[in-house]
């Protein structure tokens, strides 16, 4: 589904991306896990078409997309949550989930939608006429992700979900993504904790100073001690 080869990226002189190749499969979680500065941001920005690469190529359905604009991408089914949720925090909550499908126009599959989010998030059914910005943060991040649903991505790529939240608020979160990929949306995540990640992941990489620096599976990292050698750097590690 999504495939970025030897990807360069930065700001002025500082370069961001080193030459980064991943893999996204239908279906799949991925987990983009590092220290703070790797460079993950840099990344889902680059992809999402927000930043331009320097070089390297990614590909997307089939399609190369690295010198798309933001809102053709989105179009082609490639959604974007940034850090920070960026929710439109003086409308309401039902003004927000419209936001999320002004480029789609059928009225009656965006209602049929909406009951299904709805359904999944139902604290946003509670606080529907509510105003956004009133929202717990972990509310909030459940209406960014219910926004970007409202779009029918067929790639969410979510950065730092879990950032700000408290444990309890995390599980839920993660539970309402756990119950979005079972109904078929492949997840690209970024996090700079590595709690949580290896229930959810499909396959998890680790980026540090622009590069990635291990791949593999739940399986292959299992006993934890290649991803923390890989995380903190004080050691090369394999999977």
């Amino acid at each position: 589904m999504l495939e970025v080869k030897q990807l360069f990226a930065g700001y002025g002189r500082l370069t961001a991306l080193k030459g980064i190749n991943l893999t996204v499969k239908q279906g799949e979680i991925v987990f983009v896990v590092g220290p703070n500065g790797a460079g993950k941001s840099t990344l889902l920005k680059t992809i999402a078409g927000l930043m331009s690469p320097s070089s390297g190529e990614i590909f997307f359905q089939g399609s190369r997309i690295d010198r798309k604009v933001p809102e053709q991408l989105c179009r082609s089914g490639l959604a974007l949550i940034p850090e920070g949720r960026h929710i439109f925090k003086t409308l309401t909550v039902q003004e927000n989930l419209k936001v999320g499908s002004m480029i789609r126009r059928n009225s009656a599959e965006v209602r049929a939608d909406l009951e299904t989010i709805l359904d999944t998030f139902p604290i946003l059914r509670e606080r529907f006429n509510g105003i956004a910005g009133h929202l717990s943060g972990g509310e909030q991040q459940q209406l960014a992700i219910a926004r970007s649903i409202l779009q029918r991505p067929s790639l969410l790529m979510i950065d730092e979900p879990s950032l700000g939240l408290a444990p309890l608020v995390i599980d839920q979160v993660y539970e309402s993504l756990r119950t979005l990929n079972q109904s078929g949306l492949t997840l690209l995540i970024v996090e700079q904790s590595t709690a949580r990640i290896m229930e959810l992941a499909s396959r998890i990489y680790v980026v540090r100073n622009g590069d990635v620096v291990l791949e593999g599976t739940p399986d292959q990292l299992a006993d934890g001690r290649a991803l923390d050698a890989a995380y903190f750097g004080f050691a090369s590690a394999t999977a």
